[in-house]
């Protein structure tokens, strides 16, 4: 199997197939990132479309000092701040609501939901990058520009505090109570 960064390298020689592999590699996962922190499907996938577009653009200037996957995780968090950036004007101006919509969402899904959005924003973003995203310490730090013992910390901490609001949330619905006794399938001694 080829390296993402042998695929950028040979993208960036002219080579189409090189880049419809990087393309297939990295389509659900950017998707899944822009889905989970937008809740809008439609605007999920424009934003990886943009994500790629930003990658054909600047292909000529890529550098293989950082992994393909910290570079378009890069590319896609700039994005994902300027979308951010005008749906708050947006909202604003028109005097909507800034909630994000929530399909028949199941109650258990929507309770981590309601818990994540508590935390701060920067302790969020570093917990959804290693926990849905699957980045490590050192691509989160290179990612966010931050040391290495600051993403650590941040996580331990964004962990605490939504144990602590699903803890606090299990205590004050029944409901939840009941599923949040189940144990989670593959998830051993998180209680």
């Amino acid at each position: 199997m080829i390296s993402d960064e042998a695929l950028m390298l040979e993208f960036q020689g002219g080579s189409r197939a090189a880049f419809e592999e990087l393309f297939a590699r990295y389509h659900k996962p950017l998707y899944g990132f822009f889905g989970r922190r937008l809740n809008n499907p439609e605007r999920a996938e424009d934003l990886v479309q943009e994500t790629f577009l930003a990658v054909i653009r600047a292909s000529s200037r890529y550098e293989p000092r950082a992994l393909v996957r910290t570079y378009l995780y890069g590319i896609a968090l700039k994005l994902l701040a300027a979308e951010r950036r005008k749906f708050l004007t947006s909202t604003t101006s028109l005097g909507q609501s800034a909630e994000p919509k929530t399909d028949r969402t199941p109650e258990s899904v929507l309770w981590v939901r309601q818990a994540m959005e508590k935390l701060d924003a920067p302790d969020r973003e570093i917990l959804m990058l290693r926990e849905y995203e699957q980045l490590s310490y050192s691509e989160i730090a290179e990612l966010l520009r931050i040391p290495v013992n600051t993403v650590r910390s941040r996580l331990f901490r964004s962990r605490l505090a939504l144990k602590s609001y699903l803890e606090s949330g299990a205590k004050t619905n029944p409901a939840l109570r009941a599923s949040a006794g189940k144990p989670h399938p593959g998830k051993r001694g998180m209680q």
